[in-house]
């Protein structure tokens, strides 16, 4: 019998790098931990998300990560859809992906997104998000790039965004022999993916030699400073459920390493500090109204807007982090068909 737990152990919600237990505050942060949430938001979460905030959080410590990761890796092996994807190594980088392609193909050339998995950094195999990848490639007529990237701690800044920059490179400089339009690969990510997605278009501007069509961010992790007292707002109605304050500085100080975040790169670390937004891709951004995401995500979002950057807001009412990941939740319906109309419009 499938429980609650076993539910959410067995999903992609798990795999997000949803529970990440406490620990000390990063210690590049410009402050301490931020006040946490100190009264109960469960009822504001939507009851046919109460799923999410009814299980109790992985523990996990620095000796425990290898465990978890077998944990998470084994769940995800037996989601993988070998049988569906193509693997493709990057020459010269230790990156790889997995592509997969629609089964009705229209003739010529067609758009391509490379899909970036979440796992809070530290967290997570490409294979997980198989069945996702599949069916983004099926509902949009695109290809769809799984990305393999290296994980923090072992793999710090700028190890996964570059990662990533080599896929897309890849897929650029072998658009014909994949059959994909070189001027329409957008990138697209959940959570930590999210992130690495808005910072992989601003590397990706930075270095102008692949164009980046358009951005899906989908609750994206933006900005090191959430989770401590240097953040803009400490919105005490987010944060408790899936994904805290305490993950959140978990996964930034495993992604930092022995970053000093004193030059040009900020950006490519932690886009929310990017020193300008102009001229990335068009962006569409999901994120609910309870997740720890919400306030980073929306001032991006307005930064992009201020910078003539086309945008794309949804804000989900009830929405913990990863509510898109429960199937038949009424958000989770609202977000696949305004990504759907959002693919239709951008890819």
């Amino acid at each position: 019998m499938t429980t609650r737990r076993s539910f959410l152990a067995g999903s992609a919600v798990a795999a997000l790098g949803a529970a990440v237990p406490p620990r000390a505050y990063a210690e590049f942060s410009p402050a301490g931990p931020a006040v946490d949430v100190v009264q109960s938001t469960y009822d504001l979460v939507s009851p046919d998300l109460r799923l999410l905030a009814d299980v109790s959080p992985f523990d996990i410590t620095a000796e425990t990560l290898p465990q978890l990761r077998a944990a998470v890796d084994a769940n995800g092996a037996a989601r993988a859809m070998p049988d569906k994807a193509e693997i493709v190594d990057v020459p010269g980088s230790p990156a790889s992906f997995r592509l997969f392609r629609p089964e009705l193909t229209p003739e010529g050339p067609v758009p391509c997104i490379l899909f970036i998995h979440g796992g809070g950094m530290i967290l997570n195999q490409a294979q997980s998000f198989d069945a996702l990848c599949h069916d983004f490639a099926q509902r949009t007529g695109a290809l769809v790039a799984n990305a393999e990237y290296r994980l923090a701690p072992e793999a710090p800044f700028p190890g996964p965004v570059e990662d990533c920059y080599a896929v897309l490179s890849y897929l650029h400089d072998n658009a014909a022999s994949l059959g994909i339009d070189p001027l329409r690969i957008s990138v697209m990510g959940q959570s930590a993916g999210g992130g690495l997605a808005a910072a992989l278009a601003i590397l990706a501007r930075d270095r102008g030699d692949v164009p980046v069509r358009a951005q899906f961010l989908i609750y994206p992790m933006l900005d090191y400073r959430t989770g401590t007292t240097a953040a803009p707002v400490n919105n005490l109605t987010t944060g408790e459920f899936v994904w805290t304050r305490a993950n959140t500085r978990f996964g930034w100080d495993a992604l930092r390493g022995d970053y000093q975040l004193d030059d040009g790169r900020i950006g490519q670390f932690s886009p929310s500090h990017v020193p300008s937004t102009a001229g990335l891709p068009a962006a569409f951004v999901a994120v609910g109204d309870l997740d720890l995401f919400l306030e980073e995500d929306t001032a991006y979002v307005l930064r992009m807007v201020r910078e003539r950057v086309p945008c794309e807001l949804h804000i989900y009412a009830g929405a913990p982090h990863g509510f898109d990941m429960v199937p038949g939740a009424a958000s989770a319906k609202a977000h696949d068909a305004n990504l759907n109309a959002a693919f239709s419009r951008l890819l």
